[in-house]
């Protein structure tokens, strides 16, 4: 098996298995577009684990094999390349952690690829300290805003497991004026999951943006609080 061998019978699973009924189902939740097959996820990680299973395939040929999946910006293509690699994260390294930030610049172009990488791969990469936060430097000012996306996103499960929050919020003060939707999106969630643990360093943070950052992030972040509450966040009229 070659990766030109696996990218070829994911793609022909990919071909039978199509179904637009699937795709024209979730279309709707994809507002930069959804370059998709249209197959089940169910089966889809009937293939992930079928593939993995065998003797012959391992991270390396998975890796490879992603740097053909990742480019065709199909969303099942993406997905197999994601689902695969997350099979073998006993085996991960500073290598592995590289080659998944290069799928950024590969063609990484929508927010489920991106939250999946962020839910299970970067706070992974963390916990086992493979990398720190300070290998996320040139993510803040990528091209691409999904990998700009990654950055509060990948940090909610590490906070959660107890990364200094202090650290994290100054890690991405430099992204409070990110002119990208999803990345507004991305740093509001951030917040919001951070502030029902932290609030106090949380709304120290917000008072210092209110007058500067996107309402976007500040709609998300004050997402539970009190609507009488969630007024002092307010942009201040002049």
């Amino acid at each position: 098996m070659n990766p030109n061998n696996l990218f070829n019978e994911l793609r022909a699973f990919c071909i039978a298995n199509a179904d637009e009924k699937v795709v024209e189902k979730y279309s709707r939740y994809f507002k930069e577009g959804f370059d998709a097959y249209g197959l089940t996820t169910e089966l889809l990680l009937a293939k992930v684990d079928e593939i993995a299973s065998r003797e012959d395939v391992d991270l390396d040929l998975v890796l490879n094999t992603a740097n053909l999946l990742i480019p065709t910006g199909k969303y099942e293509e993406m997905s197999f390349a994601f689902a695969l690699t997350k099979k073998y994260k006993k085996e991960f390294t500073k290598s592995t952690f590289l080659s998944v930030e290069s799928w950024f610049e590969k063609g990484i172009n929508n927010w489920a690829i991106t939250d999946a990488i962020c839910g299970e791969l970067i706070p992974f990469f963390i916990d086992k300290e493979i990398v720190t936060i300070d290998d996320f430097v040139s993510w803040r000012d990528a091209a691409n805003k999904f990998q700009r996306r990654a950055v509060p996103v990948g940090f909610i499960k590490p906070f959660k497991q107890g990364y200094d929050l202090i650290l994290l919020l100054e890690f991405i003060d430099p992204m409070m004026m990110d002119n990208e939707r999803v990345v507004h999106q991305g740093l509001g969630w951030f917040l919001r999951e951070c502030w029902k643990k932290q609030p106090k360093p949380v709304e120290e943070f917000l008072h210092k943006w209110k007058n500067d950052a996107a309402r976007l992030i500040f709609q998300y972040a004050t997402e539970k609080m009190t609507k009488e509450y969630r007024k002092q966040f307010r942009k201040q009229k002049n």
